[in-house]
């Protein structure tokens, strides 16, 4: 059993050091990771010094419970940079062998394909985190970007937000596999996702019943509680709860999302759709 183990942490391994390898090949697309996000931010950094005395923004305070609006969006925005590395490192990957004729041949080594799929995110998860630490200490320069708050404790609190979004990788994987179809899926589901769930505003904000759909929403207590920890804002309800419910997301959805992912491909098995694109 732990020699089966092992095996599977050495394809995960090889897989992402394969997708490493491919993209050390075009620099330029490591390069626009990290200035892709400044593209996406400087208007929202003018629009908000409209509405600011100085630095601070006094009516989005009231609101969020910091005026540092720069700080607050930045910090949605390095997790919905994770968001984003695990549902197109696994949804377009997946896509890219439909597309290539090799996902069944791919399928056919003696590893479960959950394994192969988690492989094709470690690349991008690493890749986003340096890209997300040099965009980091460019936005102090910038933007000011001041961190105030407990590292460490983010962090962790970040971690099984991960994991848990692995789980909803899993069932975008299995629709892919019925739907044959990656860039719509996952675009409008990564957007809705960050829109409803609070990546770029307060979601106190929201009319009454898209706050109640965020409050379903375990990625909303992820920015929540990170933003809290990070920056000092005011938490929808205490910590320890957020990370309750941050806990039982984490578990419910890999749980669910390899159920999922399981029926969805033995079914495609079973009426041989796999190698349809």
């Amino acid at each position: 059993m732990d020699t089966y183990r092992w095996s599977r942490g050495a394809a995960i391994l090889a897989v992402a050091r394969k997708d490493i390898l491919l993209m050390s090949r075009y620099p330029l697309l490591l390069v626009s990771r990290i200035v892709e996000p400044f593209g996406w931010l400087l208007p929202v950094y003018f629009l908000g010094r409209t509405f600011s005395q100085g630095r601070l923004a006094a009516g989005f305070a009231a609101w969020a419970g910091t005026g540092d609006y720069m700080a607050f969006v930045i910090v949605g925005w390095i997790l919905s940079s994770y968001v984003s590395a695990v549902m197109w490192g696994m949804g377009f990957a997946l896509k890219n062998e439909m597309d290539s004729g090799v996902l069944e041949a791919n399928w056919l080594t003696p590893h479960p394909p959950l394994v192969l799929l988690v492989g094709r995110t470690v690349a991008s998860i690493v890749t986003t985190t340096l890209g997300s630490a040099v965009f980091g200490i460019l936005a102090i320069t910038l933007f000011g970007l001041s961190i105030r708050g407990q590292i460490l404790p983010a962090i962790g609190f970040v971690f099984p937000v991960i994991l848990g979004l692995y789980g909803l990788g899993f069932a975008l994987a299995a629709m892919i596999l019925l739907l044959r179809d990656a860039s719509t899926l996952i675009d409008v589901s990564n957007f809705v996702l960050g829109l409803v769930s609070g990546r770029d505003y307060p979601v106190v904000v929201l009319p009454r019943p898209v706050f109640a759909i965020a409050l379903l929403l375990p990625l909303t207590y992820g920015y929540d509680a990170l933003r809290a920890l990070l920056l000092g804002t005011r938490p929808l309800v205490s910590l320890p709860v957020e990370g309750a419910v941050v806990g039982v997301f984490m578990v419910a959805m890999l749980a669910g999302g390899t159920w999922v992912f399981g029926r969805v491909e033995r079914h495609c098995r079973i009426h041989g759709t796999l190698a349809h694109h």
